[in-house]
């Protein structure tokens, strides 16, 4: 099978759209199937592994987020590269200018496309106070998600929202772990004497952009208050973006690492304790899958990857959406309780072990398989 795919982030971009694609990518190729890659041009010129055929376009970047593209529609260089390789389906993970373009090709040449529904642009219109700017972005996202044949998302809870208010044909495919890579293995004695912290002192990490919809707000206060019950806990920030001059200002004994490496992010997991995520706006969120394979003791709101994976008070701590008191109370209590972050995170990590990507990529193609078996191209998709 050819799989054309088309996103406009890949790596090295650090985002859950690229660390999503690029695992089940990866992991199609394994398998035999020829994959496509339609994508901006990278800002350091570089090409994807094992792709079979790779068309760069040129890219716009975003305001505020210089490090983040736009694709600009290309029809014509993506006609000419499925004429001599025409994929039997297309899947278009990002719905800026270069899906639209992609999904209007394959509309009028007769290839199947199936959506992804990684990102949620409604959310951020309301974090950004264009929140008036909710209801049209979203008629938008659903008359495009609508045009294809199948919107993949990650989990039932949203799956049931976006039904909910008329997208059609929507399909849970669920993230998965490199549970090899992440794992309590990897604690670095040597990287908590950086920071500064003994064996037994704890550290709560926080993994994610540091940018206004993460809710940073939430976060700051909520390390401030276990801070103050417990004056010996270090807070560690992974990840950058704008907020974080004002985050360092108000977190001036946190330690900020800004972006790391896929192993040292490993090891940062790995030598912390607890994980610390109040973001609101994630789809799924990725980080939540790898601090439990980390063998962290977890505190989200229960929505996205935290409502499918954590069991409160089993392998976690989950607190009603947008309880601001319950998430920081629940924190608070945490960090004072070592033996109980502890018999949590250990839970965590025997509850994502077999969430393999490999798993994940069967179910992907499952899904393509049955698209592709519909003899008149109709989304006619058992539900997944």
């Amino acid at each position: 099978m050819r799989i054309a795919m088309v996103s406009e982030t890949w790596a090295p971009d650090i985002n859950g759209v690229a660390h999503t694609l690029g695992h089940i990518s990866q992991e199609l190729i394994r398998r035999g199937m020829q994959v496509q890659l339609i994508r901006p041009a990278p800002q350091v010129p570089s090409r994807a592994e094992g792709i079979e055929h790779e068309l760069q376009v040129r890219g716009i970047r975003v305001p505020r987020y210089t490090d983040v593209q736009l694709g600009v529609p290309s029809r014509r260089a993506m006609a000419a590269l499925w004429r001599k390789a025409r994929p039997d389906i297309l899947y278009i993970a990002t719905e800026g200018p270069l899906g639209w373009s992609a999904l209007n090709l394959a509309r009028h040449l007769g290839i199947p496309v199936v959506s992804g529904f990684h990102t949620n642009f409604d959310h951020y219109a309301g974090d950004y106070g264009v929140g008036w700017m909710k209801r049209p972005v979203c008629t938008v996202l659903r008359h495009f998600h609508n045009r294809t044949q199948a919107t993949l998302v990650p989990t039932a809870q949203r799956a049931a929202e976006l039904s909910a208010i008329g997208f059609k044909n929507v399909h849970v495919l669920g993230r998965g772990i490199d549970a090899d890579h992440f794992g309590p293995h990897r604690r670095d004695s040597e990287l908590r004497r950086a920071w500064g912290v003994t064996e037994h002192q704890p550290v709560a990490l926080h993994v994610g952009r540091l940018a206004q919809e993460k809710n940073l707000t939430l976060l700051a206060e909520t390390f401030e208050a276990m801070q103050r019950c417990q004056p010996d806990l270090l807070p560690v920030l992974v990840g950058d973006g704008p907020q974080r001059a004002a985050l360092q200002k108000r977190l001036p004994n946190a330690i900020f690492t800004g972006f790391v490496d896929a192993d040292s992010l490993a090891r940062h997991y790995a030598s912390a304790d607890m994980f610390v995520f109040p973001s609101l706006s994630e789809t799924y969120g990725n980080v939540v899958n790898e601090a439990m394979a980390s063998a962290l003791g977890i505190v989200a709101f229960d929505y996205a990857a935290a409502a499918e994976m954590i069991e409160n008070g089993r392998n976690g701590l989950v607190v009603p959406f947008g309880d601001d008191r319950a998430f920081i109370d629940a924190a608070v209590a945490l960090c004072q309780q070592p033996v109980r972050y502890s018999q949590l995170g250990n839970a965590a990590r025997l509850r994502v072990e077999s969430q393999r990507w490999s798993h994940i990529a069967d179910q992907y193609l499952d899904i393509l398989r049955q698209l592709l078996e519909t003899a008149d191209g109709k989304p006619q998709l058992s539900r997944i």
